[in-house]
């Protein structure tokens, strides 16, 4: 099952979030297993199974980083199980830029303004990535695309990585 078509979206990045909300739970009232309480145990094992699916295809389509995957996924480029190591140096430079940022930000005199010039730089990079994804995947240039997904996953991790350092600094 292919989870564009199933909830009838086009191949593409950008995702309308409340159409695939709404088609999730219109699918979803016809698959869920309460549905087929009486049914057969073949019934109910099918139901649970493709309730499983609409979910999973769900949550994957609905966060832009595991939607960028699953469509590059789809065209034979597996990167979240992928070995192979971004050797861009000019973005190997700045994640180390970005390392140093983030360990700095702890021992800042103004936590939360370096917080939020960090999460800035963050935002910038995540659109410049998701433009560079979104150009490639549209040429058809499937690796190159992987690779911008490659690049959003670092970054991703690194703005994850901010936000548990903020609570810690900031006692959230």
């Amino acid at each position: 099952m292919r989870y564009f078509d199933l909830f009838d979206l086009p191949v593409q990045f950008d995702v309308d979030l409340l159409t695939l909300q709404d088609r999730f739970r219109s699918i979803q009232k016809q698959v869920h297993p309460d549905k087929f309480a009486n049914g057969s145990d073949q019934q109910k094992l099918l139901a649970v199974q493709q309730a499983s699916e609409v979910n999973d295809a769900y949550e994957t389509l609905k966060s832009s980083l595991n939607r960028a995957e699953y469509m590059v996924a789809e065209h034979g480029h597996d990167v979240k199980h992928e070995q192979e190591t971004i050797k861009d140096g000019a973005f190997l430079m700045q994640q180390m830029e970005l390392r140093e940022e983030l360990e700095d930000l702890e021992s800042s005199n103004d936590p939360e303004q370096a917080l939020d010039v960090f999460y800035s730089d963050i935002k910038k990079l995540i659109k410049l990535y998701t433009d560079e994804f979104n150009v490639n995947f549209d040429k058809q240039e499937y690796k190159l695309a992987a690779m911008s997904v490659k690049k959003l996953r670092f970054i991703y991790k690194l703005k994850s990585e901010a936000e548990a350092l903020e609570d810690k600094l900031l006692d959230y």
